[in-house]
This record gives C-alpha cells, sequence and structure tokens, in this order.
C-alpha cells in the first residue's frame, strides 16, 4: 500500500483531500507544520507527498528542500499563488507537480495516480486477505472458506473500505463519505441496513459478528482474525 504525506496547516483540507485518497486504497500520514511534516517524513518515509508552501513556522520550499537532500520521492506541491513564475519556481525547487488553490480533490487524486503509473506503483493491495476471508479489488469478488459471497456494489465498498485499516472505526457519516463519496443521498442510517446485510453474508453467526463489529454510539470497524 502506497503512503502518501498531506502537509498542510488547514485541518479541513488535509481531512477532506486525506478522504479522497483513502477512497482509492492509499495509506495517508498527516502534518499541519514543516517540522512535523520533516519528522514525519524521515520516520515513516512516504512514496509520495503533497506540500502545502504556505506554513505557519517555516515555508514549504524549505521543507521541499530537505527532502530533496537525500531523496527523490515525488512531491506536489499546493499554493495559492498562481502565476507561471511560482509554478516555474515550483518545479525548479524540486517539485513533481504543481497546483493551484483552491483544487478539484479529484484531480488531485487523478495527479497522485499519473505520478504512481510513470513510478510503476500501484494504489492498493490487490488482494485483501485473512485466513478466511478475501476481498479482491480488482474482480470485486469477496470468498470465505473459497465460497464467493455475493454483495452488492454498495456492500463491497463499505466492506473493502473498512478492510483497508483493520481496527478503525469509523462513523456512519465517514462510511458515506469514504465508500460511496458526497454526491451520495442516502440517509446515514442506511449504513445499518448495509452492514446487516454484509453480516448475513460473511459472518457465521450475524448476531455475534466475527469481522464487522459495533461501536456503539459511534459507528463500526473490522477486525482481523485473531
Amino acid at each position: 500500500m502506497a503512503k502518501i504525506m498531506v502537509v498542510d496547516d488547514e485541518r479541513e483540507l488535509r481531512e477532506v483531500v486525506s478522504l479522497y485518497l483513502e477512497k482509492e486504497g492509499y495509506k495517508v500520514l498527516q502534518a499541519g507544520d514543516g517540522v512535523s511534516a520533516v519528522k514525519v517524513f524521515h520516520d515513516e518515509k512516504p512514496d509520495l507527498v503533497i506540500l502545502d508552501l504556505m506554513l505557519p513556522d517555516i515555508p514549504g520550499e524549505k521543507v521541499c528542500n530537505a527532502i530533496r537532500e537525500n531523496h527523490n520521492t515525488p512531491i506536489i506541491m499546493l499554493t495559492s499563488k498562481s502565476g507561471e513564475d511560482s509554478r516555474i519556481n515550483g518545479l525548479e525547487m524540486g517539485a513533481d507537480d504543481y497546483i493551484t488553490k483552491p483544487f478539484s480533490p479529484k484531480e488531485l487524486v487523478a495527479r497522485v495516480k499519473a505520478i504512481f503509473r510513470r513510478m510503476g506503483k500501484t494504489s492498493s493491495i490487490d488482494l485483501h486477505a485473512t485466513r478466511k476471508l478475501e476481498i479482491d479489488e480488482n474482480s470485486y469478488t469477496v470468498k470465505k472458506d473459497g465460497r464467493q459471497i455475493d454483495l452488492t456494489p454498495i456492500e463491497f465498498k463499505i466492506l473493502s473500505t473498512m478492510y483497508r485499516n483493520p481496527g478503525r472505526t469509523y462513523t456512519r457519516e465517514q462510511l458515506i463519505t469514504y465508500a460511496l463519496g458526497y454526491e451520495y443521498e442516502g440517509m446515514s442510517r442506511t449504513i445499518d441496513s448495509h452492514i446487516k446485510n454484509i453480516r448475513q453474508k460473511i459472518e457465521s453467526d450475524p448476531s455475534r459478528p466475527e469481522y464487522v463489529r459495533t461501536v456503539f454510539g459511534i459507528g463500526y470497524k473490522f477486525m482481523e482474525e485473531q
């Protein structure tokens, strides 16, 4: 699974970008300032960096320079400056791509994918498997004990979203955003119906779920087999 670090002091922007990237199967790291970004980069060694130039402590240019000292990790720069000179300066500084604010998260994801295609990387593991349960995101199939389980497209998206991050708790609203997209018009409680149907299909005893657990008052999470 490719790791992407998103560096921006606007928390809401980081969260939105992270939602879109995680929906595509990437693991996302976040940093709200330059010093934290440099530390996270050296600790986690992400495969790509999305870097805002206007940071509260040190300029994004210095973060870029710190990364470029010893690494060729791809960098996409974010900036409010739309002039040609700014874009040229960013690219000459070592950025692999440059995008101006405001921007479409879908366009940013497309640019991330383009960079990874050039690198020969993919977004996520094609096959997720535990001892009994297998999820193949290429063929949109789920198997348990070698037997294919028929899920609807929405059920598959919900299950595979949770499966990518076992142990992580998702609220109903997050599952709508991650798995179904912002344009989904259903009520958040319809997630409960989808979860019930998923359990009927993948759990040995739906009343005592092994995989899809309820976190009362919050939402749901996927548990790996012990």
